[in-house]
């Protein structure tokens, strides 16, 4: 089968289709023809090594951890999946090579009728990490929170399940995306120096969380939640540890050990099955920014070192 990887760290041109063996669905999994797959950003950054520090990897690296498909094998002891199903959902916490012709998933929910191939290809990662996020910040109804680089894959989804929650969300983009931002139900703020002002204009009595989905302006972002520890970044921000940030990268041993893991595939079943609902009440949708054929990975990559399009790249079987 085909199979996106690259062998080394650098630009996008060291992405490479190549042929694979084919995965094999384990106990507790199931394997899916893939139709569609993510790209994630924080994978662009592994790419280039930025990452190397905090995610170490094994060459060659397989790329890719949410997918879309028909269902074509099912592990021992997996219940409520069939040949011919169509899922989406996520590889097994630290794995990856859901960018490929055939991805085994550990975590997975019925795609919404609602979603097209292209949305529901794209929308376990987002999900998950939004998920995981939003509980260790523990936003809730009457909360405020404000997520920063709302108009990217991870921020337009978690834009959406904090107002599910019944949260006050605040999201910070481009002035052109602003519009976007009002039809997920988020009040819009343009980011950059003056931040902290805007914010304060928008929510007097301050915010309860602050997602950061960008990187790069980490002290504002303590300064407007005033204190470190409501403030997650998923975004390689080498001065989140000196500031008491937590990042968040949703790979085993992101909070204490690898044990995590297992916990964090359960909850990206429990996120996974509160986006289906979401999805089928009309409440969450996934917004698409590109989508390339599998062939074209790197230049997939290249989109996303770029300013893009709102939402999320995905590969296109």
């Amino acid at each position: 089968m085909r199979a996106v990887q690259f062998s080394e760290y650098g630009p996008p041109a060291v992405v490479r289709v190549a042929e694979a063996e084919e995965p094999h669905a384990g106990p507790g999994t199931i394997r899916i023809a893939v139709r569609a797959s993510g790209l994630s950003v924080g994978e662009t950054y592994i790419r280039s090594g930025r990452m190397r520090e905090v995610v170490p990897v094994t060459f060659p690296y397989r790329t890719g951890f949410d997918a879309a498909g028909v269902v074509d094998e099912v592990g021992e002891g997996v219940t409520g999946a069939g040949i011919g199903d169509e899922v989406f959902g996520m590889t097994a916490m630290g794995e990856r090579g859901a960018n490929a012709d055939h991805a085994v998933l550990a975590a997975w929910a019925p795609k919404p009728a609602a979603w097209s191939w292209e949305e529901a290809g794209g929308a376990a990662g987002s999900v998950e990490t939004a998920t995981r996020v939003l509980d260790r910040l523990a936003v809730g109804a009457g909360h405020t929170v404000l997520v920063q680089g709302a108009a990217g894959g991870v921020g337009t989804v978690a834009v959406q399940l904090a107002v599910a929650r019944g949260a006050t969300v605040i999201g910070t983009a481009r002035e052109r995306n602003h519009d976007l931002l009002r039809s997920l139900g988020a009040r819009p703020v343009t980011y950059g120096t003056g931040l902290p002002a805007r914010v304060r204009a928008l929510a007097p009595d301050g915010v309860d969380a602050v997602f950061d989905c960008a990187g790069g302006a980490l002290p504002d972002l303590v300064a407007i939640a005033g204190d470190p520890a409501r403030v997650v970044t998923i975004a390689p921000d080498l001065t989140a540890a000196a500031l008491g940030v937590h990042m968040s990268h949703g790979v085993a041993g992101d909070d204490t050990t690898a044990a995590i893991g297992a916990a964090a595939d359960r909850l990206a079943v429990h996120g996974l099955g509160i986006s289906v609902e979401l999805a089928a009440q009309g409440r969450l949708r996934v917004p698409v920014a590109a989508a390339f054929p599998l062939t074209e990975a790197a230049a997939a990559h290249e989109l996303s070192g770029r300013g893009h399009d709102p939402g999320k790249i995905v590969l296109v079987n």
